[in-house]
């Protein structure tokens, strides 16, 4: 299963990545019939350079703002400021809901810039990432 994924979005994503320097940047990808169309920007609450928190009040206005829009909750993203994109640790123990998508953003030059992963207790399986125009 690959994830399917826009250029706008994949874009909208390394700005948002860029303006929180040199923190995490974090939030939510929409999809709809099967494409990722739409990311909500969160604030990590850590404001930190190696973790992030999404802040619980903006994770529900985006949950019913994707419910009332019709798109379902297809992956949450954060960025590695100076990292490449691979889940740490950190993100394999706190990958709570195995249905989600994790989407990690290297913002490092000359490293391939996303990741798509599946993680399930543990395990972590790359997907396969399909960028559409």
């Amino acid at each position: 299963m690959a994830l399917k994924i826009t250029q706008k979005i994949l874009n909208a994503i390394l700005t948002h990545g860029q303006r929180e320097l040199p923190n995490e940047a974090c939030g939510y990808l929409a999809s709809q019939d099967g494409v990722i169309c739409r990311h909500f920007e969160l604030t990590n609450k850590d404001a930190a350079p190696d973790h992030f928190t999404m802040d619980p009040a903006e994770q529900f206005a985006a949950i019913r703002q994707m419910r009332a829009d019709g798109l379902q909750v297809a992956a949450v993203y954060h960025t590695h400021p100076e990292t490449p994109a691979r889940p740490s640790e950190e993100d394999v123990r706190l990958a709570h809901d195995p249905g989600l998508v994790y989407v990690i953003v290297s913002l490092v030059p000359g490293v391939d810039p996303i990741r798509a992963f599946k993680i399930d207790q543990g395990t972590v399986v790359k997907l396969p990432l399909e960028v559409l125009a």
